[in-house]
């Protein structure tokens, strides 16, 4: 097999315990707790200084699994992104790898804005495993995920729409929402891409205030440990009628194998 069995790519029976913390005006958590979890650091071609700006999960030491949209643009360059493991702390201590190459999906932005918007980012640099840096866990193949299901954010992004990104890791505990109430939600907004069969709806249905946010594109979208999404886009940050979306990854589950080695 191209990528070991220990991504374990099985979908959980039993309900893990999640954090009832919110990314959005909530509590810190640390990297013990998500040691799949890396920043994704991009740097200002002015300044040449480095920051966060996204999130990704380690699938092998060479490999993470991110959001296209994180890897795209038109001044976008491969060499202008890093990944820091290992901290709880925003641009702060790990262990720093380099992109070595970036491979969107061959679908994404083709059939809608941010639809297949996922990437596998291949590092010039192995990462080393300790307890703060482990790979992480993959959801199988054609797995259905449900509504109501209690799933995790965690990631470094704004603490409300338009704030500034949190310095310590932060989680947040929502929900899915069911797919066709959230596809009809979105289409009363103009402009604004459809919700298509490859996304997730995750929140606090009509009620708001715990999202990802701005900065945590990228990041996992846990169900216990296993990764069942990819953070994509939302209509700003924990609102009430539109939740946030994640991009499934059960159905891109034999792309990641076939490109993570």
């Amino acid at each position: 097999m191209r990528l070991s069995w220990c991504l374990a790519l099985v979908f959980c029976a039993v309900l893990a315990s999640v954090h009832c913390r919110r990314i959005v005006g909530g509590a810190p958590t640390d990297i013990e707790t998500y040691p799949s979890l890396v920043q994704v650091e991009r740097q200002d071609i002015n300044t040449e200084a480095w920051s966060q700006s996204c999130a990704a999960t380690i699938l092998t030491a060479q490999t993470v699994l991110t959001a296209a949209h994180c890897f795209h643009g038109e001044l976008f360059e491969d060499r202008l992104r890093r990944i820091r493991a290992g901290t709880t702390y925003r641009n702060y201590g790990g262990d720093i790898s380099y992109v070595k190459y970036s491979i969107n999906h061959p679908d994404y932005n083709v059939a809608s804005r941010y639809d297949s918007d996922i990437s596998i980012v291949r590092l010039a640099n192995p990462l080393i495993y300790s307890p703060f840096i482990q790979r992480g866990t993959i959801v199988a193949h054609g797995s259905v995920i449900p509504d109501n299901l209690p799933v995790v954010h965690a990631g470094w992004g704004a603490t409300e729409q338009g704030g500034k990104a949190s310095d310590v890791l932060l989680d947040v505990s929502i929900y899915t929402i069911n797919h066709d109430v959230c596809r009809e939600r979105y289409a009363t907004l103009e402009g604004r891409p459809p919700v298509t069969e490859n996304m997730i709806c995750a929140g606090l249905k009509d009620v708001g205030g715990a999202d990802a946010c701005q900065g945590d594109s990228g990041g996992p979208m846990y169900y216990g440990q296993i990764v069942i999404g990819v953070v994509s886009w939302g209509e700003g940050c924990a609102n009430a009628t539109f939740p946030g979306i994640s991009t499934a990854v059960s159905p891109f589950t034999p792309w990641i194998v076939e490109n993570s080695y």
